[in-house]
């Protein structure tokens, strides 16, 4: 297995990527804690995708036969799905669970104001007091298969959220439901990460024929979803399909909500949003 990769970025940013993992990642603070923090992120990283595959047999196990993991980013996978009674497997949460991880690392190493880790949209989140972030939202895929940001979250230190997530059909993973998308704020990165799939699942219009779907298998043999029929095309819709698909989900946010395990979720299909909860200061993107 080749080591992982380290480059810094514009901005005070630094990528870091190691077969499918790819962070970027930025600390706010004195300067000597921003190079520390770094430091400890970059260390911390190196052994993250071996301690994973040592114990994928486990993490595609479903969280109901209770998955056996002894490393800290698996426990963390489990310990964000195991309270969802629906099926998951721990892999629905592994890029919250990483990002969690390195932000982690770079706040024990050094007091930072600020920082963020994103995992491909899988965001981990530092606010001290008065502190704040801006993070874009790219939700909108009615203009083709790239989405376009349709707004901005600016989380602040107050609101207690630590993790964003994004999960949908349109998304690197493989989806049961039809979402374009479904954002999630939560307590941290894992938690949003194993909500938003499961979110994105619930929108869903069950048995129509609009929605093609294909075993999770014939796609990738290796696939935690197995035999699990997953969306691979979704054709036209009428507003009242959108609708009902939406408030399905919108049924298994409002549950995940009450319960504790996520703050606010936005979901996304053909161009029409769903919200539930505060998504703090909304606003169009700036020209």
């Amino acid at each position: 297995m080749d080591g992982p990769a380290i480059q810094p970025l514009s901005g005070g940013r630094l990528h870091l990527q190691h077969g499918p993992i790819d962070l970027v990642l930025r600390a706010w603070g004195a300067e000597a804690a921003q190079a520390d923090a770094c430091a400890a992120a970059a260390e911390r990283f190196r052994t993250v995708l071996g301690e994973l595959v040592a114990e994928l047999p486990e993490l595609r196990r479903p969280v109901a036969d209770r998955p056996r993991v002894t490393g800290a980013v698996a426990r963390r996978m489990v310990a964000a799905c195991r309270p969802h009674r629906a099926f998951v497997t721990p892999m629905a949460a592994v890029a919250g669970a990483v990002a969690d991880e390195i932000l982690l690392a770079m706040t024990e190493a050094a007091p930072l104001d600020r920082a963020f880790v994103n995992d491909g949209g899988d965001i981990a989140v530092h606010l001290t007091e008065g502190e704040s972030l801006a993070i874009a939202l790219a939700a909108d895929f009615s203009g083709g298969p790239v989405p376009t940001v349709n707004g901005r979250v600016r989380l602040r230190h107050r609101d207690g959220i630590g993790g964003v997530a994004t999960s949908g059909c349109q998304g690197r993973s493989f989806s049961l439901g039809i979402a374009d998308s479904v954002t999630v704020l939560a307590r941290d990165a894992a938690g949003a990460d194993a909500a938003a799939t499961l979110i994105a699942n619930a929108v869903d219009l069950p048995g129509h024929p609009a929605v093609v779907r294909r075993p999770a298998r014939d796609l990738d043999p290796d696939s935690d979803l197995g035999e699990r029929p997953v969306t691979v095309a979704v054709g036209p819709l009428a507003p009242d399909e959108i609708a009902a698909a939406l408030a399905a989900g919108r049924d298994r946010a409002a549950a995940m909500q009450a319960a504790g395990l996520i703050r606010a979720a936005a979901l996304t299909l053909r161009g029409e949003t769903l919200v539930l909860g505060s998504f703090p200061l909304i606003q169009e993107p700036a020209p």
